[in-house]
């Protein structure tokens, strides 16, 4: 069976829920993963009677189906130093609260924690996500800092996180964690360390976004393999890495979104730099039978136009694995 390609929500949530799906379905994606902002979903609602009934069936009105729910801007806030504007600018009030930074930490464990109860609620089995970071702030090492300042962030990391997914264990749910910059795990290295301080617990697994990879040069194919049990989710997102002219960085040189100077840019699925039959090759090899969920990004393009171009390019590259008989009829030869 085909594994179903889903539209992200995040970069919708201006539009009401119901035009979005309208949309979504218009354009045959076969349902969506579903953004815990805007009015698409709240996770502080999920025991509200009625409140999952009337989600499911809008989604049935509009014959789709929710596969996953995401809620990346309250996850990051858990374990974020500093909380600053930046967080005012994208928590609601109810998590915010008096801007108190520990207090909003605290709020939005809860949030988190609501949201594998309202996943669950929905029938829904994966939470993506990020986690914040009290230590990416030390990400330029300089001045430098102390490897215990470093172990200390991952065990905040590990006692701010452990208590949630307590909760996600209780509703038979899983996070699927963003590996992205500014988070705890944002690369190879750090994803393996993320994963040793909660003791490779089986409620934390990865959500694989190659674009984030593309640009700090680490191989998305191999790190598919690398992670192959962790692998819980997956969003397409492409990358395009500019031609080097001696001005333009890796890190973005804080120039907007689409701005030419830049040394990158997010770009709609398949106009960038990510290998992606090579990707879905090994996504076939590893086993992945979920969804795959088309993330638009692309600040250079109308995304009316491009989330249904990037939906037929998905679907053209998510080729099945061969099936067991022809791999038997095949090596009979």
């Amino acid at each position: 069976m085909a594994r179903p390609i889903t539209l992200f929500t995040g970069q919708w949530a201006d539009l009401p829920f119901e035009e979005v799906a309208k949309l979504a379905s218009g354009w045959g994606y076969d349902g969506l993963e579903i953004a815990c902002w805007g009015d698409h979903l709240d996770p502080w609602r999920w025991d509200e009677p009625g409140y999952v009934e009337g989600k499911l069936a809008l989604l049935e009105k509009y014959n789709l189906k929710v596969y996953a729910i995401s809620n990346h801007l309250k996850g990051q806030a858990v374990c974020d130093d500093p909380i600053d504007q930046r967080h005012r600018d994208i928590l609601p009030d109810v998590v915010w609260g008096d801007g108190n930074p520990e207090g909003v930490r605290q709020r939005a464990a809860e949030e988190m924690k609501n949201t594998a109860r309202l996943a669950a609620s929905l029938g829904v089995k994966t939470v993506i996500g990020f986690t914040g970071s009290s230590i990416w702030k030390y990400v330029a090492m300089f001045p430098p800092v102390s490897q215990e300042a470093i172990d200390a962030g991952y065990q905040d990391f590990a006692d701010r996180w452990n208590p949630i997914l307590d909760v996600f264990d209780e509703v038979g749910v899983r996070f699927a964690h963003e590996v992205h910059p500014s988070e705890i795990a944002y690369d190879y290295y750090t994803t393996v360390r993320a994963l040793e301080a909660i003791g490779h617990r089986e409620a934390f697994g990865l959500n694989w976004d190659p674009s984030h990879m593309v640009w700090q040069e680490i191989d998305p194919v191999g790190f598919l393999w690398d992670f192959k049990d962790r692998i819980y989710h997956v969003d397409c997102k492409d990358t395009k890495m500019r031609a080097k002219d001696g001005r333009s960085g890796r890190l973005g040189s804080h120039l907007a979104w689409a701005d030419g100077r830049r040394g990158w840019d997010f770009i709609s699925t398949g106009h960038g730099d990510v290998p992606w039959e090579a990707s879905f090759r090994m996504l076939n090899q590893i086993g992945y039978d979920g969804p795959i969920s088309v993330e638009w990004e692309d600040a250079g393009m109308d995304r009316l136009i491009g989330a249904p171009e990037a939906l037929e390019f998905v679907r053209r590259l998510a080729f099945d694995a061969p099936s067991a008989a022809f791999d038997a009829a095949f090596s009979s030869k």
